[in-house]
């Protein structure tokens, strides 16, 4: 108010002097000599009005000028008198930052469940173009034995093998993880026994391998982590199925089957479907904490059982040739797979006298 009335005082006091000023210039030309006229009235009111317009707006100056330190002051200080004042926008994580910080805190949790959340989402690729033979074919060979005797050497149990040939398994027992049944393995015979890909080379085809190298598809159907001993019967029934069309019949070994197809698409970057991640997650859910597999060998968390006197094992000779028929310490785990002894399994001797290459305590000593 007190602004507005100084303005208007200001105002007032130019047009007073301007009419001042107007009115003495026709006197000069008019009055005579050594007279006098109203206007130098005029002139002294616009001074008294020009001095009380200065004592209104001095003060109120001042007065503004004041607040102005005043608020300048008060900004200096906000910082440090508001210690939880809100961050800017500019303060929040990026999209980068936050799944920088997820991949990690997947890293430290080590569980299925996490790194389901890493894996890339998307629709399936058709299965224009695929063919076993994309993947290498045959299975392929290390020092002489084959990827499928390797695996029967792993995930059988009690077995007996061919006169000379450590390599080629004649009989044996399998604990299928698919079924908690017992199953007698014959070579040559009726055997019920395949060897799975536990991420099917179908599915993988679909969901990435199509981008692959050839060696790199080579390697996938070889790898130990995506394979499996298990029933035959069961292993067709899945055929090139995921987690959203097919799960084991044992409902114990389902968060370990899916927690190990989790670990072979993360290794090979191979992605899921919708469908297939929900799936993932319905299965993990009750069971959270499962890890990820990092070695070949399925964990012994199945106990199998056999489903009627009839399916129970028959006893088998002894075997005939081991593949490790002595004691030998070796240094280390190449020492042992250059002497063609990898993997070295629980009950041999040489695994009995190299317990410490046995990292893991599976049973397993020295995996592919």
């Amino acid at each position: 108010m007190r602004t507005f009335l100084a303005v208007v005082l200001f105002l007032g006091l130019i047009g007073i002097v301007v009419y001042a000023a107007w009115r003495g210039i026709r006197a000069l030309r008019q009055r005579p000599v050594g007279g006098h006229h109203p206007s130098w009235r005029v002139i002294g009111i616009g001074f008294v009005l020009g001095f009380v317009a200065f004592v209104v707006v001095a003060p109120a100056d001042e007065e503004q000028s004041a607040q102005d330190r005043a608020a300048s002051s008060n900004a200096s200080i906000a910082p440090t008198a508001t210690p939880t004042a809100t961050p800017t926008p500019s303060a929040s994580p990026t999209p980068t930052a936050i799944s920088t910080r997820s991949a990690r805190a997947t890293r430290s949790n080590g569980t299925a469940l996490a790194a389901l959340e890493t894996l890339e989402v998307k629709g399936r690729a058709p299965m224009t173009g695929y063919d076993r033979e994309e993947f290498g074919g045959d299975w392929a060979s290390v020092n002489g034995c084959d990827t499928r005797e390797r695996m029967l050497k792993r995930d059988l149990r009690g077995e007996t093998y061919e006169s000379g040939r450590t390599c080629e398994i004649r009989t044996g027992r399998l604990a299928d993880p698919y079924t908690a049944t017992l199953i007698a393995y014959e070579r040559g015979g009726a055997s019920e026994v395949d060897i799975d890909h536990v991420v099917a080379l179908g599915d993988a085809w679909q969901k990435g391998a199509q981008q692959w190298t050839p060696a790199r598809r080579v390697t996938f159907a070889n790898d130990p982590l995506n394979l499996l001993a298990v029933d035959a019967s069961a292993n067709r029934q899945k055929g090139d199925g995921d987690a959203a069309t097919w799960l084991p019949a044992n409902k114990s070994f389902r968060c370990t089957y899916v927690a190990r197809q989790i670990a072979v698409k993360q290794r090979y970057d191979a992605w899921v479907t919708p469908a297939e991640r929900d799936a993932m997650r319905r299965v993990l859910t009750p069971c959270p904490n499962t890890k990820l597999p990092r070695s070949g060998r399925p964990p012994v968390s199945v106990i199998a059982r056999s489903t009627n006197a009839n399916s129970a094992p028959t006893p088998t000779p002894e075997p005939t040739e081991p593949p490790s028929s002595d004691g030998r310490v070796f240094a280390n785990c190449d020492a042992v797979r250059a002497a063609g002894r990898a993997p070295l399994l629980r009950g041999d001797p040489a695994y009995e006298a190299n317990p410490q290459l046995d990292r893991d305590k599976d049973g397993v000593a020295c995996e592919p």
